[in-house]
């Protein structure tokens, strides 16, 4: 289970007229895509140059595409960016139908890259994300290039402690007595919180950071719907980790043909690092960046490494279709080092990004997966 927001960080939302504007970076800009019974924000960062491959970005529960405005420009050179904000996240509203799992998130990314016909595109999901873009790509492999996921939530039976309060906001009722417990709290100290939860460094978040996120905050608590789609969502992801047989994303994983890169940070209090080595083991061509000091996002803590990691897959194995890669070697790669995260190609040496890597084999241990299953 994960969140980029702590369930405490939740108050009753106040019906009334449309909150202020969402925030859009320098470079960015902002356009709807309306669809029958479901409307979309999309988050553009257009290059400079032309003819680039589509990439997508899928944020976690309760973020949106702001998540992506520190990497996207470090990716702009190589692919034609947009990040998108799930059904009831960011500035997209409710869907009609009120469908919030994982696989009504999935086929909300479907219908967004069938209508604008960008598939395949290179397909970016964190926590929640990395969940419904892995389904995406053993559903669709069409619309996939290559994929990555950071802090994917992807089932585990050991879930980590600091998960334990957003799995509860599935429990009938929990969500109202959040509410009350939660309802003094300024958007100043749930923002403090949601940072002590989701970054392994809580003091690389710059002040003016700071600022636009407790901006953010206030403009999603006046939101009507922001409640119920937090808690809807984590519900649908708690039955995802529910499902077995064919729809179970374990196995889905099994079935992903695209190229896959997986990112784990080694100070993840919600999604964890023992799962490395179980999802190493399950995509069939996956390579490994493990960030020793990063947090559950570690696209907006070190966007750099992500981005030189995510160039390489792109560089080595972006340009063919998935169904050229059945049966490749997967390779991995881990990084550690008190200097910082950083990842490095298989069999080279020498320093890259905020550290020094080691890279390992698949076959070799990325952690102990411990949970049994």
């Amino acid at each position: 289970m994960s969140s980029t927001e702590l369930p405490e960080a939740l108050a009753a939302t106040v019906a009334g007229p449309r909150v202020s504007a969402v925030r859009v970076a320098e470079g960015e800009r902002l356009r709807t895509v309306t669809l029958p019974g479901l409307t979309l924000n999309v988050r553009e960062r257009p290059s400079d140059r032309t003819g680039l491959p589509p990439a997508l970005y899928v944020h976690g529960l309760g973020g949106s595409s702001q998540n992506w405005s520190a990497l996207m420009p470090l990716l702009s050179d190589i692919v034609d960016g947009e990040a998108v904000d799930l059904p009831g996240f960011g500035d997209s509203p409710p869907p009609d139908d009120g469908d919030y799992s994982v696989t009504g998130h999935a086929r909300a990314v479907i219908r967004l890259l069938d209508a604008g016909g960008r598939g395949p595109v290179h397909l970016i999901g964190n926590s929640l994300g990395g969940a419904v873009t892995t389904r995406i790509a053993a559903l669709r492999p069409d619309l996939v290039r290559t994929l990555t996921l950071v802090s994917p939530a992807l089932p585990e039976i050991r879930v980590q402690r600091n998960a334990w309060p957003t799995a509860l906001l599935a429990v009938p009722g929990a969500a109202a007595l959040l509410t009350r417990l939660t309802k003094g709290w300024t958007a100043e100290q749930r923002v403090r919180g949601v940072t002590a939860l989701c970054y392994g460094d809580p003091g690389r978040v710059t002040e003016e950071g700071f600022r636009n996120a407790v901006e953010e905050m206030e403009r999603r608590l006046a939101l009507p719907y922001f409640w119920d789609a937090m808690a809807r969502s984590t519900r649908g992801l708690v039955d995802a980790y529910t499902l077995g047989g064919q729809h179970g994303l374990w196995r889905q994983a099994e079935r992903v043909l695209a190229p896959t890169l997986l990112v784990y940070g080694g100070r993840d209090q919600l999604i964890s690092f023992r799962m490395a080595s179980r999802a190493a083991r399950a995509f069939r061509d996956a390579r490994m960046l493990t960030l020793p000091d990063a947090g559950h996002v570690a696209m907006m803590e070190y966007p750099e490494t992500v981005a030189t990691a995510i160039r390489e897959l792109i560089r080595e194995r972006g340009g063919a279709g998935p169904s050229e890669h059945v049966g490749a070697p997967a390779r991995t790669t881990r990084t550690k080092g008190s200097d910082g995260p950083t990842g490095r190609r298989d069999g080279e040496s020498g320093r890259g990004g905020d550290g020094r890597g080691q890279q390992i084999n698949r076959d070799d241990n990325a952690g102990d997966e411990g949970n049994g299953s």
